[in-house]
């Protein structure tokens, strides 16, 4: 396996392809193979490019410890930045992140812009407003994972209803985190939130920002607003699980740059 130590982790990682550098990040409590599991590799199948793929600190095969200031979205930015240094010194990558992974993604990007070519934002999570809400529901939840585990808290998840646009034939999967540190995860969720607004308006690169309809965690608000500050933009929002499985194909798109402006 191989691993990337940062302060406090060691991050497992992969890479595939050669080509110009690809760097792609997960979301909250998910990992690459999960990821896998609930077909959001977005650059499966890409050709041409140098994949690099890890789980981040606490997720998958990658340690952590459970201490909530590790997983604030500036701390998780810090670790994605080191691993550049580390694996793609030269010329800048391209960033494709989901979830926390986009909220990572936007965090690094600000603090170093000339360190990434371009960006892939998927399902981009509650921020500012809405934020407050969700806030309360990691709290919650990592009360519960506290006093009942893991599985109850699997099981509850379970219940909310899933957007239209995700296949009812994937499986329901628990989080691939172990139980020690899930309440540390979830805490350093509840603590974060993605950069105002305001500073987002000077990041000047290529962005493909992906969305999907009727996702409370993953609002449109977010995806929308986003679109309109980021100066270079297109957003592409699922309604259908066939327009997600076409999500690949729009990524290659636009890390090849030829991704057509009738799609904002």
């Amino acid at each position: 396996m191989t691993t990337h130590q940062v302060p406090g982790a060691v991050l497992a990682l992969d890479e595939r392809g050669d080509g110009p550098a690809v760097v792609q990040l997960h979301g909250l409590t998910s990992s690459r193979a999960r990821d896998e599991t609930l077909r959001l590799d977005l650059t499966a199948g890409l050709d041409g490019h140098r994949v690099l793929r890890y789980d981040a600190r606490g997720h998958g095969r990658s340690t952590g410890r459970p201490e909530t200031s590790d997983y604030l979205w500036p701390r998780l930015a810090d670790d994605l930045l080191d691993l550049l240094a580390a694996r793609c010194a030269g010329d800048p990558v391209a960033g494709v992140g989901q979830s926390m992974g986009t909220a990572t993604l936007l965090h690094a990007a600000l603090r170093d812009p000339a360190r990434f070519s371009r960006l892939v934002l998927a399902l981009p999570p509650t921020a500012w407003q809405s934020r407050v809400a969700q806030r309360e529901v990691y709290r919650a939840s990592a009360e519960l994972v506290e006093r009942r585990g893991v599985g109850a808290w699997t099981e509850m998840s379970r219940l909310a209803p899933r957007p239209p646009a995700v296949d009812p034939q994937i499986p329901l999967t628990a989080p691939d985190v172990a139980e020690a540190l899930v309440p540390s995860l979830l805490r350093g969720a509840a603590g974060s939130d993605l950069p105002d607004l305001t500073h987002l308006t000077g990041l000047r690169l290529p962005t493909l920002i992906l969305a999907w309809e009727g996702d409370a965690a993953h609002p449109l608000s977010t995806a929308r607003a986003l679109s309109v500050v980021l100066p270079d933009s297109h957003l592409v929002i699922a309604a259908t699980p066939a327009q997600v499985v076409g999500w690949p194909a729009l990524v290659a798109q636009h890390l090849r740059g030829d991704l057509g402006t009738g799609l904002r």
